[in-house]
């Protein structure tokens, strides 16, 4: 019988698999076949900012997986191993794929998966000058912050997530959604990559998932901002902060405060940006959360 220790998410997947094939105790008549709630994955949506749950079959211990040169996570057991892809909003339609190396030897095989096509809306804003038409100083500090998040986007560590359902930081209404095509003062910009929630100054920011802080900092665009570390490539990162209450190396769980709203960088009120990172690509939130 499966190990009552393991998290949800691989519990749920080991009683399914074991009673799709027949290995349960309980007699024939009475076995059946559970699925995987979904509440206890991110929604299965191969689109531009979506996310690919890609099965990768049973192998004895945990496959090495790669979109590219970027590490993918894989979570799972010896019945089932499951690849979970972030696509990166910029994708392109079409047939995709990743590598997968079996840690004890063998050739890599390929998994492919298709990206269907979403269509995004576009949202116009009206900022200050200054933070569209950049002045060399701002555009200097501008390129030296981004090589600095560059590092802090490629963070991939260990221990592997242990749940991976996530608590939304802070209620409030939604006031943009991700994906939004950007077009600020007539200029058009990139895509929104988070979820914006419209809450007040000073209002209490909860962690979405249990992690380790990675970066803090004020960011031109993004003002005070707070990255976490989840484990194997997936990260999270909350901006326009009032407040920060944490520093690099602290861990918080599910739940806990540690930081607060504000209209820190380029915003036009107070709100919150939540991003979701998996292997370096902006995914959407919503994936994560429950209905």
């Amino acid at each position: 019988m499966p190990d009552i220790s393991l998290p949800s998410f691989e519990l749920h997947r080991r009683i399914a698999l074991l009673g799709a094939a027949g290995w349960l105790l309980a007699p024939p008549a009475q076995a059946r076949a559970s699925t995987v709630p979904d509440d206890d994955w991110p929604r299965n949506a191969q689109v531009p900012g979506g996310v690919a749950r890609l099965s990768l079959g049973p192998a004895a211990t945990r496959p090495i997986a790669r979109s590219g040169d970027v590490p993918v996570l894989v979570l799972g057991d010896a019945i089932e191993w499951t690849a979970l892809v972030g696509i990166p909003l910029a994708a392109l339609p079409g047939e995709a794929e990743i590598m997968v190396m079996d840690t004890q030897g063998g050739t890599p095989r390929r998994v492919g998966y298709r990206i269907a096509p979403k269509r995004y809306v576009e949202q116009r804003l009206q900022v200050a000058p200054g933070t569209v038409d950049l002045s060399p100083a701002n555009q200097a500090r501008y390129e030296r912050e981004r090589e600095h998040l560059a590092t802090v986007m490629a963070t991939f560590t260990e221990p592997l997530p242990q749940a991976l359902r996530m608590r939304v930081p802070v209620p409030g209404r939604r006031s943009s959604s991700f994906g939004l095509r950007r077009v600020f003062n007539g200029q058009s910009r990139n895509p929104h990559s988070g979820m914006d929630i419209a809450a007040p100054t000073g209002t209490p920011v909860h962690a979405p998932l249990a992690g380790r802080v990675i970066d803090t900092g004020d960011y031109f665009f993004n003002g005070n901002t707070v990255w976490l570390d989840h484990g194997g490539g997936l990260l999270s990162m909350v901006c326009h902060l009032s407040a920060i209450e944490v520093k690099p190396g602290d861990r918080v769980q599910t739940g806990d405060r540690f930081c607060a709203v504000g209209a820190t960088g380029r915003v036009t009120g107070p709100h919150l940006h939540w991003s979701v990172m998996l292997n370096r690509a902006m995914v959407d939130p919503a994936l994560f959360i429950g209905a």
